[in-house]
Parts: C-alpha cells; sequence; structure tokens
C-alpha cells in the first residue's frame, strides 16, 4: 500500500504542529520546514480543517494550529480522512471499476480486510505517540535565510 503524496504531506504538518512549542504557524514557515510547495499544502490544510484536526486563522497574526490535542488525534483516523477512500484497486471504485474478474474474485475481500487492519494497526497510534526528542529538535531549528 501506497500512501498518496497529498496524506504524506498531511502527517507531516501534524507532526510539525504537535512538535512545536509554538502554538501557531504560518503556511509559509510550515511549507519551508517541511520543504514542500506552499499552494500544495494549503489544500492539504483545508482538508485536515475540515475534519476537525487543525484550525486556521487568515490574515496578519493568523495561521494553522492543532484543533485539538494530539493525544486525541488518531493516525489512522486522520490518514483515512486524507486517503478520502482512495479506491485500493479498481474493483474498490464506487463504480465497480471495469475489472473483467469482478464478480468471481476472492481477492478483494481479503484486501479489504487487509486495508482495515492496516488503519485499526494506524488507529492503536495517537499524534502524541509519533514525537520524540529528534523530531522536536528539527522542528524547533530555525530555518535558514536563504
Amino acid at each position: 500500500m501506497r500512501l498518496t503524496s497529498f496524506s504524506d504531506f498531511g502527517l507531516r504538518a501534524l507532526l510539525v504542529l504537535a512538535g512545536s512549542e509554538r502554538e501557531t504557524w504560518s503556511s509559509v514557515e510550515l511549507a519551508a520546514k517541511l520543504d514542500i510547495s506552499r499552494d500544495h499544502l494549503i489544500k492539504v490544510l483545508q482538508r485536515l480543517a475540515a475534519g476537525g484536526y487543525v484550525q486556521t486563522t487568515r490574515g496578519a497574526g493568523g495561521g494553522v494550529k492543532l484543533a485539538k490535542r494530539a493525544t486525541a488525534i488518531r493516525i489512522g483516523e486522520v490518514l483515512e480522512w486524507l486517503e478520502d477512500d482512495a479506491a485500493l484497486t479498481e474493483c474498490f471504485r464506487g463504480d465497480g471499476g471495469q475489472c473483467l474478474l469482478t464478480g468471481f474474485c476472492t481477492l478483494r475481500s481479503k484486501l479489504e480486510r487487509a486495508r482495515k487492519a492496516f488503519y485499526a494497526e494506524l488507529n492503536a497510534t495517537t499524534l502524541a505517540e509519533c514525537l520524540n526528542p529528534a523530531l522536536r529538535k528539527f522542528v524547533g531549528v530555525a530555518l535558514s535565510a536563504a
């Protein structure tokens, strides 16, 4: 299973926000810290905000911060929200896809069980449990002036 870059960036953003002593980050600062496109990050942050994981405030003095405590954010739930039910294979699509094996393939049920187990395993972990001294050090290091 491969995560989309969208989900990867979302998890990274949450890790930085949770690992920081600062309450709020600007999207510019967060994009620079993560070395990703600000435009792409904004889309990710909008999705995280819609899910209730972050709170965003526009304008001067605004920025993004966690909307709830890191101990209350389950990694599997976030990932499932960010992945937005992306089809694991074609037969998982809402329209059933174009697979010629649909109807007599037993692989789909096994893949579905594996998908559920994947999210269940990640739901056993909170964002707070993913924090460590090395991450906190990385988050706390000032960005170099370019």
